[in-house]
């Protein structure tokens, strides 16, 4: 089981469904939503939201994501940690340009990381 003490700050970040159930955005539809996480920290760097009839986000948004993350620590992580019920080929794709690897792991391995950011967004959500 993965935890965030095995880990140093910047050494790998996770990319993560926010939500559990599809948000409704008025009449544009509904959408997921992605978040990118330092494991050392749990520091969420940055958001977006993709429609649920896209299977994953777009290589834009991937790349607006890491770049910003990016900017926010002057560094690249060595590994990107990813559920694998949510494998992407473009993320792997967008982040072999920058020498960084994607590992896919179990599901539960990512819980004690991400729980609690998807229980505050799904308390958000209800409101």
């Amino acid at each position: 089981m993965l935890h965030p003490s095995q880990f140093e700050i910047n050494e790998a970040w996770i990319v993560f469904r926010l939500n559990d159930a599809p948000i409704q955005v008025e009449e544009d539809g509904e959408f997921n939503c992605i978040a990118l996480m330092d494991a050392a920290s749990c520091f969420i760097f940055g958001t977006d939201l993709f429609p649920v009839a896209a299977s994953e986000p777009t290589q834009m948004q991937l790349r607006r994501l890491l770049k910003d993350a990016h900017q926010k620590k002057i560094q690249w992580p060595k590994t990107i940690l990813i559920s694998r019920d949510e494998v992407s080929d473009l993320l792997s794709r967008e982040a072999k340009k920058y020498g960084i690897d994607v590992v896919s792991v179990a599901g539960g391995d990512l819980h004690v990381f991400t729980d609690e950011a998807r229980d505050g967004f799904a308390e958000w959500a209800e409101k």
